[in-house]
């Protein structure tokens, strides 16, 4: 016996014969002998038969099934359908890292990616299928970091990774939204800077005089060098004739466990710059010169430096980050300054750049920041000195006119 079919508004059909094709985007219901309800849409055209393709809904009342069946063909008709698929957010972002990351992006993001994932989403969300996801999940992921103490910086960080991966998805036609745009992030805190104030920039030099580590925390101070710039610096990229320098790679540690250093070929903006410091910061190089060719002598055939290095140890190898930054943490607190990073002398070459009259775009330039308006904002406090220094000239200038009238 034929199996009766209903129409949407639950009318009992004759059942379509034998040789006649289902309209796309039509469906039809029935109840299985095992009790069970099912729906089946007609989604689409199978290019290569020609023949209609079909999905089958299952539940256990026909008006469940049919409320399922309606939501599928409502969603063919927009064209966002979406056909199931069992694919875990897990094993999705696992290929996005391999197939849509690995290649484009550089090791050390790739590391970061990897634990921003396994250590914040993969708990969280990891197991649910990956067209299950709503904001709501996301916002449970931002909600149990923020729980955790995580700085706003560090959702936000993960926000931007999950983000590129749903949206990735979504190209790829296995999600029709993405999630992340439904979950609202914390608000991300800007901790102050801390530059070294114009009393300590003479102390901190006298207490590095000493430290074979003296003249690339100069370089840090009087070029504002990130640190993987400076102890990634070769002579190939100092021209002591100009007075510049070219920045154009660093030195990265991987961040898995007994991970190996190695000269990354870009800067963290991604774009080669080329500075021209003040006249002292070169002193200081041309003495690493002098220091490293006497070290190069005396290490005689155990000398090794493949990169031609700038900063080296005595035997011609790179210089450790970790011991770049404990030295710095010691001479530091000798001068009363414990909370000092050595990202902070970046931060003293900035400041002492702009309270000197130097424009912003040439402090961006210096720096290698993406845009004039986040050096702004970095240094909105010395620029708010700035433009009171400004507005006293220009009160001075005007009092000055009166003065000659009176």
């Amino acid at each position: 016996m034929p199996v009766m079919g209903l129409n949407m508004k639950g009318v009992t059909m004759m059942p379509r014969k034998s040789n006649t094709r289902a309209a796309s985007h039509s469906g039809s219901i029935r109840q299985r002998p095992d009790g069970r309800w099912e729906a089946r849409v007609t989604i689409g055209t199978d290019p290569g038969t020609g023949k209609p393709v079909r999905r089958s809904i299952y539940g256990a009342t026909q008006n469940e099934v049919r409320q399922a069946m309606t939501e599928v063909i409502r969603e063919l008709d927009k064209g966002v359908y979406q056909a199931p698929s069992k694919v875990t957010v897990s094993a999705w972002l696992t290929e996005w890292l391999d197939v849509f990351c690995t290649s484009k992006v550089k090791p050390l993001t790739l590391q970061s990616y990897k634990a921003i994932i396994s250590n914040h989403v993969t708990p969280i969300i990891g197991a649910m299928k990956l067209q299950a996801v709503k904001g709501s999940h996301i916002q449970k992921v931002y909600n149990t970091m923020t729980t955790a103490g995580l700085s706003g910086k560090t959702v936000k960080n993960t926000s931007a990774v999950l983000h590129k991966a749903f949206s990735v998805a979504m190209k790829q036609g296995i999600i029709s939204a993405n999630p992340c745009d439904g979950a609202e992030l914390p608000k991300v805190e800007r901790h102050e800077i801390t530059p070294l104030t114009d009393a300590e920039i003479p102390a901190f030099l006298a207490a590095i005089e000493s430290s074979p580590m003296r003249n690339a925390y100069a370089m840090c101070l009087f070029a504002g060098l990130r640190e993987g710039e400076c102890l990634g610096l070769s002579w190939k990229q100092v021209d002591f004739k100009t007075g510049r320098i070219t920045i154009s790679q660093q030195l990265q540690k991987e961040k898995s466990k007994g991970g190996k250093y190695y000269i990354a070929s870009s800067t963290k903006s991604g774009k080669p710059r080329t500075i021209e410091p003040p006249e002292i910061a070169m002193k200081y190089l041309q003495a690493e010169r002098v220091r490293q060719l006497e070290n190069r002598l005396r290490a005689g055939t155990t000398w090794s430096n493949p990169d031609d290095l700038v900063f080296t140890d005595e035997t011609g190898q790179h210089l450790a980050i970790h011991s770049f930054y404990k030295a710095f943490k010691r001479i530091a607190a000798s001068i009363g300054r414990p909370d000092a990073r050595p990202h902070d002398l970046r931060h003293t070459a900035a400041t002492v750049a702009i309270a000197s009259g130097a424009d912003v775009k040439s402090v961006q330039d210096l720096l290698g920041h993406a845009t004039a308006s986040f050096t702004l904002s970095t240094y909105a406090h010395t620029s708010e000195k700035m433009m009171k220094d400004t507005a006293a000239r220009v009160q001075s200038y005007y009092d000055n006119l009166t003065s000659k009238q009176a």
